[in-house]
């Protein structure tokens, strides 16, 4: 792909305060792409390039009160039973949706032999679906379709977040979670399989599972890399195969969960704020895609102009590196100001192709 240097006229004039508009050199969708090839065309800005998907027909998604769809389900008709039989309830004040605490659906991880009924997917309509979809993906963007509930939120779902952590760690209960996370990894295949089938728009694949709290991840790396990195690495494996990109979607402050990270095979991941951006950059960046934010980011709004200029320069060079780009995290769009949208295109644009 030849791409041309940067033209001034690429960026066009937005009404005051406004994000500006961009007449990008290629689409975002091929842009996008170009970053996980290692060739990118500008730092990418997440929210701005990619396509959210969350079809209806997985329980999961309106359990959880997650559906973005050509069903155009409201979030308020969310909560109810997911695939597993387990009841979610929608919270309007988060927007969102939670198995409520306190009567977990196990006790013990070794009950999952016998209390589990596992989801018939083939009986899920698919056909249907994908008509009601046909019309929903972006052309331009890259679509990406959310996959809610990995191993260990599965297991939360299952046990309350007390009993499934005490179920990672308990030497009586690790091989059933071993099994059942194995077993997990067999159900999201054959869900996986279907959305490749019957949405093949779909090029990215984003997958849920939580590690961590505000400070610190839950669990050693060494369980990681035991009970939740071989299952994983089957499922991205697969998805691999068929040629779809593989992104995690992990909360809380894990830097010391990358490495397991990269041996699971993702090809991306969002850190959330209270992790070091540049460190993790730093460290794996080569390795992995980070989505990546800038310091300070909440006071940018507050300094003048030219320094928010001057910090979106100086961002663009410190994370368009040969062979080691970034992207802009989603959790970025909603703090930084159109000012340093601006020059952080602009200068991206001048290092990665020239002026």
């Amino acid at each position: 792909m030849s791409i041309p240097k940067f033209d001034p006229k690429e960026i066009k004039s937005a009404a005051p305060g406004e994000m500006p508009v961009f007449d990008y050199p290629v689409t975002p969708k091929e842009g996008f792409l170009a970053l996980y090839s290692k060739k990118p065309v500008w730092l990418n800005m997440y929210s701005y390039e990619v396509a959210r998907f969350s079809p209806k027909i997985n329980p999961d998604n309106v359990a959880r009160a997650f559906v973005f769809d050509g069903t155009g389900m409201p979030k308020e008709e969310g909560g109810g039973k997911d695939m597993f039989g387990i009841e979610w309830e929608y919270v309007p004040a988060v927007g969102g949706s939670m198995v409520r605490p306190g009567k977990p659906f196990m006790s013990d991880a070794n009950e999952w032999y016998d209390k589990l009924v596992w989801p018939d997917v083939e009986s899920w309509n698919w056909e249907e679906s994908a008509k009601i979809n046909e019309g929903f993906f972006s052309k331009d963007k890259v679509n990406q379709v959310m996959l809610m509930n990995g191993w260990y939120e599965r297991l939360i779902s299952f046990m309350d977040f007390e009993g499934a952590i005490l179920a990672m760690v308990d030497d009586e209960q690790k091989d059933a979670v071993k099994e059942l996370f194995e077993k997990l990894s067999d159900l999201y295949i054959n869900i996986l399989d279907k959305y490749v089938k019957y949405y093949p728009q779909i090029e990215v694949y984003c997958i849920h599972d939580d590690w961590g709290s505000q400070k610190e991840t839950f669990f050693s790396p060494d369980i990681v890399a035991e009970l939740i990195v071989p299952p994983m690495r089957r499922v991205t494996d697969f998805l691999h195969s068929k040629g779809k990109i593989c992104d995690l979607h992990s909360c809380g402050q894990i830097l010391k969960q990358v490495p397991n990270m990269i041996e699971a095979g993702w090809d991306s991941w969002n850190p959330q704020p209270m992790n070091d951006f540049e460190k993790i950059y730093e460290l794996y960046g080569d390795k992995i895609l980070i989505g990546v934010m800038p310091d300070d980011v909440a006071v940018l709004k507050d300094l003048p102009e030219e320094e928010q200029r001057a910090r979106a320069r100086e961002f663009a060079r410190k994370y368009t590196k040969p062979g080691k780009p970034a992207y802009l995290n989603y959790g970025a769009t909603a703090m930084v100001t159109p000012a340093f949208i601006e020059e952080l295109y602009k200068e991206s644009r001048i290092i990665c192709c020239g002026r």
